[in-house]
């Protein structure tokens, strides 16, 4: 199990999870963040520091919430559009910087208004 972050982030991307993360697992689509499955040690350091309450963990996922599970290994498992390959488990977002891509599902949601 894992924790995973879910539509409240899209178009938002506070980052302070990303400061707590003690393991670099938290990537930065371009309008979602994203954390990656096999690097997360589930410390739960970041779901407190999310204004909007986007990081649930997968056991305790909601049925509206349920297909981020899918949507979040698609980011590094699949190959998404502009990729060559799949991003994996590259062992620190730092080291990969900013992917600037999203997975079709967050790609197809209508911009968060401000």
């Amino acid at each position: 199990m894992t924790y995973l972050i879910a539509e409240p982030c899209v178009d938002l991307m506070d980052r302070s999870c990303v400061d707590v993360c003690p393991v670099d697992c938290i990537y930065q689509g371009g309008r979602k963040l994203y954390i990656n499955p096999a690097e997360c040690i589930e410390c739960g350091a970041c779901e407190p520091e999310c204004p909007v309450d986007a990081i649930v963990l997968e056991q305790e996922l909601t049925d509206d919430e349920r297909v981020h599970l899918t949507d979040n290994a698609t980011f590094f498992y699949d190959t998404l559009p502009g990729r060559d390959a799949p991003l994996g488990d590259p062992g620190g977002a730092s080291t990969v910087g900013p992917v600037d891509i999203d997975t079709p599902l967050v790609a197809a949601l209508p911009p968060r208004e401000s």
